[in-house]
Parts: C-alpha cells; sequence; structure tokens
C-alpha cells in the first residue's frame, strides 16, 4: 500500500541510502515484470503457430511494428516520464510532478491515435511484401492491434509514472497481472472455447488490447488515491505547451533511439538473408537470446532512470555519477556473463530450440562470435537510461547511430568484398555492439551532468504535498 511514509523513505533510499542495495531493491520488480512481455512474445508465436503458416507469417510481417509501439512507449516516453517525474519530486515538486504525469498521458493517447492511422492498415503489410493469405492475417492482426493501441501506450506510461515515484513494483504488477490475463484468454479467443467463436489471430490481437486497457485502468485508479504524491484523478487538467515542452525534450530522442536499434537488427537480418535458409534459421534462434538481455538491461536501467534523476533533481549530481556507474557495471557484469557462457557453449542455448545439428552449427557459429559483445550492448543500454534520467541523450543518439552505420556499412561491405562469408558479417555486429558500449562509456564519462537541463518548473519551489 502506497502512503506518504512509504513514498517518503523511497526517496531517502534512492537520496542517501547505500547504492548498491537501493538499485538491486527498484531493480528487481521492473526485470520481472519486463520478463513479462518476453512471455507474451513467446507465447503468442505458440499460439498462432497452431494456426498454420500463413497465421504465422502474417503476424511476424506486424511484428516488426507491434515491438517498435512496445519500444517507444515504454522506453520512449515511459521512460522519459520516469525521468522527468522522478527529477521533479527529487526537487520536492509534487506540483510539477503531477502536472508531468498528466501531460505524459495525454501524448501517449495523441501518440497510439498516430500509430491506428498509420498502421492499422494493411496497406504498409502489403508493402513489406506480404501477399495473400499472409497479408489477410496480416490485416487482420493489426486491425485489431493498432486500434487499441491507446491500451498499450496508455499502460506503459503508467507504468511510467509508477517508477518516476519509486513504485518499482507497482508498475511490475500492472505488467505481471496483464500477461497472467492474456495466457488465459488469448486461447479462448483464438481457438475458441463454448459460445466463444475462434477468432484466429484476431483473437490474439483482442487478447493484447482488452488485457493492457485493464491494467491501464487498475493504474490509472492506483495513481489517484489518496495519499500518493502524484495523483492523475480529482482535479482539473490545465493542460500547458511548457510542460508538453518539458516531456518532449526527453521523450523525442528517446523515441528515436529504438527507431535505430531496430534498423540495426533489420539490417543484419537482411543481410544474413542472403546466406541462405540454413544460415537464417540459425541465426534466428541464437539471436533470440538478446530478447533475454534486454529485460535485464531494461529493469536495471528503469531503476538508474529513476535514481538519477531524483538526485539531479535534488542537486546530487556526484552521488547519480555513482549510481550511474554501479548500475552500468552491474549490467555490463550480468550480460557479459550470459554472453560469455553462450560464446563458450553456444549449444547450450542452441538445443533449447531446435535438435538439428546444421541449424544448431549455424547459430552456434554466430554465438560464439557475438556472444562476448553482449556485456557491451547491455552496458550501452544501461548508460541510455542513465542518461535518460540526466536528460543526456545527445550521446546515446549518437553512440546507437554508429552502432546502425557499422552494421550497415560493414554488412555491405562483407556481401560485396568478403566473398560472403557469414562469420565475417557476425564479426561486424560485435564489432558495433562493442562500438556502442565504449562510445557511450566514454562520452558519459566525459560529460557534465552538474548543471541540470532547463526544465519549465521543475526546480520552482512547491509545498512538499500531494496534488
Amino acid at each position: 500500500m502506497s502512503t506518504p511514509t512509504a513514498h517518503a523513505d523511497t526517496r531517502q533510499r534512492m537520496l542517501h541510502g547505500p547504492v548498491m542495495p537501493a538499485l538491486l531493491r527498484l531493480a528487481a520488480p521492473n526485470v520481472l515484470g519486463l520478463f513479462a512481455n518476453t512471455v507474451v512474445i513467446g507465447f503468442d508465436g505458440y499460439l498462432v503457430g497452431r494456426l498454420g503458416p500463413q497465421a504465422l507469417a502474417g503476424v511476424a510481417v506486424v511484428l516488426p511494428v507491434a515491438m517498435l509501439m512496445l519500444h517507444m512507449s515504454a522506453g520512449g516516453l515511459g521512460g522519459s516520464t520516469t525521468a522527468v517525474i522522478a527529477r521533479a519530486l527529487g526537487a520536492d515538486n509534487t506540483a510539477h510532478a503531477t502536472r508531468l504525469a498528466r501531460h505524459a498521458l495525454v501524448l501517449g493517447l495523441l501518440a497510439s491515435l498516430l500509430f491506428t492511422l498509420l498502421f492499422a492498415t494493411p496497406v504498409l503489410y502489403a508493402a513489406m511484401g506480404a501477399q495473400g493469405a499472409v497479408l489477410q492475417e496480416a490485416g487482420r492482426y493489426a486491425a485489431v492491434l493498432f486500434a487499441g493501441a491507446s491500451a498499450i501506450w496508455s499502460v506503459n506510461v503508467l507504468a511510467g509514472v509508477a517508477r518516476g515515484l519509486g513504485q518499482m513494483g507497482t508498475a511490475a504488477l500492472a505488467l505481471v497481472a496483464a500477461t497472467a490475463m492474456h495466457l488465459l484468454l488469448a486461447p479462448v479467443l483464438v481457438f475458441g472455447a463454448g459460445p466463444v467463436p475462434p477468432l484466429g489471430v484476431a483473437g490474439a490481437a483482442i487478447s493484447t488490447v482488452a488485457c493492457n486497457a485493464a491494467s491501464a485502468i487498475a493504474l490509472l485508479l492506483w495513481l489517484s488515491r489518496a495519499g500518493q504524491p502524484v495523483r492523475l484523478l480529482g482535479e482539473r487538467w490545465v493542460l500547458e505547451r511548457r510542460t508538453f515542452r518539458d516531456i518532449l525534450r526527453i521523450a523525442l530522442p528517446s523515441a528515436v533511439n529504438p527507431v535505430l536499434s531496430n534498423g540495426a537488427i533489420a539490417l543484419a537480418t537482411a543481410y544474413v538473408a542472403g546466406f541462405g535458409a540454413l544460415t537464417v534459421a540459425g541465426y534466428g534462434i541464437a539471436a533470440r537470446l538478446e530478447y533475454i538481455l534486454v529485460p535485464i538491461a531494461f529493469g536495471f536501467g528503469s531503476a538508474l532512470t529513476a535514481m538519477v534523476a531524483t538526485n539531479l533533481g535534488a542537486g546530487q549530481p556526484a552521488r547519480a555519477r555513482r549510481i550511474t556507474w554501479v548500475g552500468a557495471a552491474l549490467v555490463w557484469a550480468v550480460t557479459g556473463l550470459i554472453g560469455l557462457v553462450a560464446a563458450i557453449w553456444p549449444q547450450l542455448w542452441m538445443a533449447l530450440f531446435t535438435a538439428d545439428a546444421a541449424v544448431q552449427a549455424a547459430g552456434a557459429t554466430y554465438l560464439r562470435l557475438v556472444g562476448g559483445s553482449y556485456g557491451f550492448f547491455g552496458l550501452g543500454l544501461a548508460l541510455f537510461f542513465a542518461s535518460q534520467g540526466a536528460g543526456r541523450l545527445v550521446w546515446p543518439l549518437i553512440a546507437s547511430t554508429a552502432r546502425l552505420l557499422i552494421v550497415g556499412l560493414g554488412g555491405w561491405l562483407v556481401l560485396q568484398l568478403a566473398g560472403g562469408a557469414p562469420q565475417t558479417l557476425y564479426a561486424v555486429i560485435a564489432l558495433s555492439l562493442l562500438v556502442m558500449g565504449v562510445l557511450l562509456a566514454v562520452t558519459t564519462h566525459l560529460s557534465d551532468w552538474g548543471t541540470p537541463p532547463r526544465e519549465g518548473g521543475a526546480r520552482q519551489p512547491a509545498p512538499n504535498k500531494a496534488v
């Protein structure tokens, strides 16, 4: 139960408690909640796969756009919401924190409308090469998913508000609850049961939207309870251009980062496709290990965003930097260890998905070359979230752009000049992750976080009470 005392205790731990215990306490529920999203991706793939190859291919065509929406809403706007609210609360300005939370929710609804208008029709998926039954299934899935985009954007923005308050468990519970409901509801809607007719791929999308909507409503009510330092409902909303600008200053560059990251992944996948079906199959299984790394980095990263922003809001840049390096080192160690194990014993991962020796060998080649760079991948993600908390996103975007350029140009040179060896391409991918992590580490070390970016009202004095 959230009380003023509980919030004050969390804030004190962020500002004055031992760094590692505070970070672990905040990160643990985040990691759990984000693993729930990973479970949904795998579960939906299993369900849709039972409908046949056309249904599976149709959903696969929509998946990159759906993942882009998830990353933009959770890591982009949701993470930015965490940053600005935590900074305002670090400065004891609960009135501005409340305004920021309300404006962030409005921005989420506007962004969801854009996704509905752009991606709910099958036009894009036809342009991506889907035809016939595959295009029909893609259209059915996308029509429902993006018509209900407001549910997904809202739950992720509201989770960002909760994280900004230090209520990581609340945010995680909402995501885990949505996953649990989806695991029960989706099979019924996809295959039918009793009076419920089978809805196919549309059923999976309906379940996703409905479960996220239920969690969003529960979060909205929780964040409007008496005793919350930020209360979304209960008083008249007044929208201000300046407050929108405070959020967008961080949210817009944060939204660009997943575009760059997904662009690098898309280019790598396209280049791998040139080596044939066997290589693609092995790469597809091997690269799935990165889905395990992202929730780890995101879970700790969300805690870094909140702690760094809170300390900078309170005028403690030295502690914010110490928190950044403790968190980044921890993520580097965990993701690096996972990558090292995968590089030395790749069959441990590959055997989970296929018994085909040739596919296992093809995927093992990727893991042996790229696994060693996974620690730098995690390091780069952790430092991105810390930079988000600091409101300093120029260098994170440059680092992601460098990764994209290395994969794009390096991959093209491999295909054109190196005789088409997949091992050389994998070395380029590993280099791109190494450069991203090292470049961001160096520039973070050299950056000045002592003078906070301008944020309208975030540093203005205000009574320390809920609005």
